[in-house]
């Protein structure tokens, strides 16, 4: 795979709205500020933090086709909000399309959303720039930017913990592997 940080933001631009595209630059730069700081690959970290949200706006029906016929992607998918889908598809449709090959980056993509049990180093750099990429405003974000200065797993752990309490809160189904990310940092 021989995509540079430009021509990966170039690529997912046309699929994303403006705000999104924006998004998805802060995601990048905060990814290279905690791949540096916790000795990650920067350069996995750039291209996955570039893609992540490449599905973001394909449309459901699509998405829900690449589930039913992909074996990789878990069908129970297909129970939980689609807001979940685009991880796993987009990672996907991009080996597909630009021949994306690097398995890291790949799983990166893939669990940027949900999390999952065992998560690589560079999983939980991409997870957690999304999370906390300056352009996000919620309650507790602010303390897993703290955390995030010096523990990638603690900020890790309080932003699954946030989200699933968010998610119980609102009456809202939790997916499997956000719970199995919570429970292996703890």
């Amino acid at each position: 795979m021989n995509l540079t940080r430009e021509g990966a933001l170039a690529y997912v631009k046309p699929h994303l709205k403006t705000s999104r595209y924006e998004h998805t630059v802060r995601v990048v730069n905060q990814a290279v500020e905690l791949a540096d700081r916790f000795e990650v690959d920067v350069y996995q970290a750039e291209i996955a933090a570039a893609l992540h949200d490449y599905a973001k706006y394909k449309p459901l029906e699509e998405m829900k086709r690449w589930i039913l016929t992909d074996r990789r992607l878990p069908k129970d998918l297909l129970d939980y909000h689609h807001e979940l889908w685009h991880g796993p598809v987009g990672a996907l449709m991009l080996e597909m399309e630009i021949g994306l090959n690097d398995a890291a980056v790949v799983s990166a993509i893939t669990s940027h959303t949900t999390g999952k049990k065992h998560m690589s180093k560079l999983d939980k750099v991409v997870f957690l720039a999304d999370y906390i990429e300056p352009g996000r405003d919620f309650p507790g974000v602010d303390d897993v930017r703290s955390l995030a200065e010096t523990s990638l797993d603690e900020a890790c752990a309080l932003a699954l913990k946030n989200t699933i309490v968010f998610l119980v809160e609102k009456g809202r189904t939790v997916y499997p592997d956000t719970f199995h990310a919570y429970n292996d940092f703890i």
